[in-house]
């Protein structure tokens, strides 16, 4: 039989964003449940702990987190929801869970993009943030050679974590256009602590070529990566390496607030000045509102957990300096904006879909992305569309039309025990 769990309030994702809400809403007097697929929290940024983490930022929200570490729930998946009532599914390694809180917060972050060019699904080829995660679990990176491309500044932020950590990082290669980056770096001005990070890593890359306007085009190898083409306007080169770690920055994480019926504001779930979504109890913090970085998904954290808990006076004071993080935000968001000619590096025979083997020439011939699924299985694979959907999205101008249960691969177990405790409940009725 699935057992329940209550509590005040349940935090779905333990990345910075979740972190926050999770501690204020502690400390505001709330009962708090944490929920994260990872063993420890961190997120993806914060991958690691104190062994990889020694950031002040990091370490701070990390010791206050840690008080709450009984109250967290590792390893585990949310498979499916409702919200009237509000509950949560989900599957641990010891079974299954139903969670039953008073008041949600949706902050499971964003996932990188990945657009198609020939040879992309080569092993050898990873998403930056993927490879950078890699490394910090164990993955040995000295004296290998990597290329890292796409556009963001976590594509600075990987190349130095992997130099640092004795990785040839031959060149940085970033799509977007060398004026963009100039009047973003104009805007850095406005914001001290974010100009200086900026120099930091710029130190710590002295050396490595940082290449704007270009982009991969081609990855060849025998059955692994072996090299890069390269374009930057009408050059193109090949460079060898070992790894190439590529993303075209991120994509919420919001298929759990669309599980629950939450609205939307384009790709983003809408939230009001408090971070509360459209459905009665439910609050969204992170990058699942809007890409901004971790200073912006903290401040959304922390005023979705005092709002949570009923600490309405104590979210207001932070809408300030949420409002500065947003300005930054937009900024990011306009400097790294994707391309048009990323559009033309799928061949017909490229895999959009690596895990349906769905071709790009296939795709081309349907209306949307429904069609999509049911004539080619695009997007009903492993991933379920978490690749391929954000990479159709930018190709074709589709969206995904639905979200349903389970929300991940789930053990038929977890399924059958939640369907027969939902027969029990009408039973009963």
């Amino acid at each position: 039989m699935t057992s329940v769990v209550s509590a005040d309030v349940a935090v779905v994702g333990a990345g910075p964003a979740g972190m926050a809400a999770a501690v204020r809403a502690h400390e505001s007097g709330a009962h708090v449940l944490v929920l994260d697929d990872n063993p420890t929290a961190g997120g993806q940024i914060w991958r690691g702990g104190g062994r990889t983490q020694s950031g002040r930022q990091a370490q701070r929200w990390r010791s206050q987190f840690n008080s709450l570490a009984s109250f967290a729930i590792g390893n585990c998946r949310v498979v499916a929801g409702e919200s009237k009532p509000l509950k949560l599914l989900i599957e641990t390694a010891e079974g299954t869970r139903e969670i039953a809180p008073r008041q949600l917060i949706v902050a499971t972050g964003a996932r990188e993009i990945f657009l198609p060019f020939p040879g992309w699904t080569l092993p050898g080829i990873m998403g930056a943030g993927g490879l950078q995660a890699m490394a910090k679990s164990g993955l040995p990176v000295a004296g290998k050679r990597i290329v890292v491309a796409g556009s963001g500044p976590l594509l600075l932020a990987v190349a130095a974590y992997l130099r640092s950590h004795g990785a040839q990082v031959k060149l940085i290669a970033e799509q977007t256009p060398r004026a963009n980056l100039i009047r973003f770096g104009m805007h850095l001005m406005r914001h001290p602590g974010k100009l200086a990070q900026a120099a930091q890593l710029q130190f710590t890359l002295r050396g490595t070529p940082y290449l704007q306007d270009c982009w991969i085009s081609e990855a060849e190898g025998d059955g692994r990566l072996q090299s890069v083409k390269l374009r930057r306007g009408e050059k193109t080169w090949t460079e060898d390496c070992d790894y190439a770690a590529v993303a075209y920055g991120l994509y919420p994480n919001a298929e759990p607030a669309w599980l629950l019926g939450c609205g939307a504001s384009g790709i983003f779930v809408s939230v009001d000045e408090l971070q509360r979504t459209s459905v009665q109890n439910v609050f969204c913090a992170g990058e699942c509102t809007g890409i901004g970085g971790v200073d912006l998904s903290i401040l959304e954290g922390e005023i979705a957990g005092y709002a949570a808990a009923g600490n309405i006076e104590q979210a207001r004071a932070l809408f300030g300096k949420r409002r500065s993080a947003q300005t930054f935000a937009q900024a990011l968001n306009s400097a790294f904006a994707l391309r048009e000619e990323l559009k033309s590096l799928p061949r017909p025979e490229t895999f959009v879909c690596r895990c349906e083997d769905v071709t790009f020439a296939r795709l081309q011939t349907m209306p949307s992305f429904r069609a999509a699924k049911l004539h080619t299985r695009c997007g009903m694979g492993p991933c379920q569309a978490r690749v391929c959907g954000p990479a159709a999205e930018f190709l074709f101008g589709w969206r995904t039309e639905s979200v349903r249960p389970p929300l991940l691969p789930a053990r038929v177990g977890t399924l059958a025990g939640g369907y027969r405790k939902e027969e029990e409940t009408l039973a009963r009725r």
